[in-house]
């Protein structure tokens, strides 16, 4: 006859096993996050001359036969940290993407965040500006995709916006391309040597307030000349 503690024993039920905090697939993909993370380090430590194999992955605490399995080679990886950094890639999955679901809201509004935006995170990231030196000082096939890259996202939003700039008295084309780059190049050249543009640093808020206004005005400004030529 069996005693009670037994019966009651058996008739608990079994419990699940706990799931496993790490395996393969999970491994991998924590590996590879480091992996990428390596290359801003790198950068920041050692310039991109120092971008090599040995060198990212002796920053990652990687064997640097990882970079050839888990990317095919160095230039893929680098090319994989670039993606997660540049500020017209993130926004293509972002807010572009948004905007381009309901294209007929579109206006200065917000193009104007959209270029206010720009200005923050360039102004902002050390990583991201050091890529943006860095196209502008070599040529290389990885750089030159990026920037192509670029090209077709900002289409995305032309195609959309261009319509209603049909025969105004403004090159919207022209106006954004003098905007961004000098987004860009201010950002560099405030935080490469700290010191002023046409007398305004926009290292200080008052500076940097100065060049927001403006933007805002030259976007606001265009879609007003347009609007008043239909």
């Amino acid at each position: 006859m069996k005693k009670d503690g037994e019966s009651a024993e058996k008739s608990k039920p079994k419990s699940k096993p706990r799931k496993r905090s790490s395996g393969p697939i999970r491994d991998k993909s924590r590996t590879k996050a480091r992996m990428i993370a390596a290359v801003g380090e790198v950068i920041q430590k050692k310039g991109y001359p120092g971008l090599t194999a040995p060198n990212v992955a002796r920053a990652a605490g990687i064997d640097k036969k990882l970079v050839w399995t888990y990317f095919g080679g160095i230039d893929n990886l680098i090319e994989e940290y670039i993606k997660q950094k540049d500020f017209w890639r993130i926004a293509d999955k972002g807010s572009i993407s948004e905007l381009l679901e309901n294209p007929e809201e579109i206006g200065e509004e917000q193009i104007n965040e959209l270029l206010q935006d720009h200005l923050r995170v360039t102004l902002g990231d050390k990583a991201l500006q050091k890529i943006i030196h860095w196209e502008l000082g070599e040529n290389k096939k990885i750089l030159r995709k990026i920037a192509d890259k670029r090209e077709e996202i900002g289409e995305k939003l032309f195609s959309v916006i261009m319509p209603n700039f049909e025969n105004a008295p403004v090159d919207l084309r022209a106006r954004l391309a003098l905007m961004i780059g000098g987004i860009y190049y201010l950002s560099l050249h405030a935080k490469a040597n700290g010191s002023t543009f046409c007398g305004i640093d926009i290292n200080e808020t008052e500076g940097k307030e100065r060049i927001e206004n403006e933007i805002q005005n030259m976007i606001f400004e265009a879609y007003e000349k347009a609007q008043t030529q239909k």
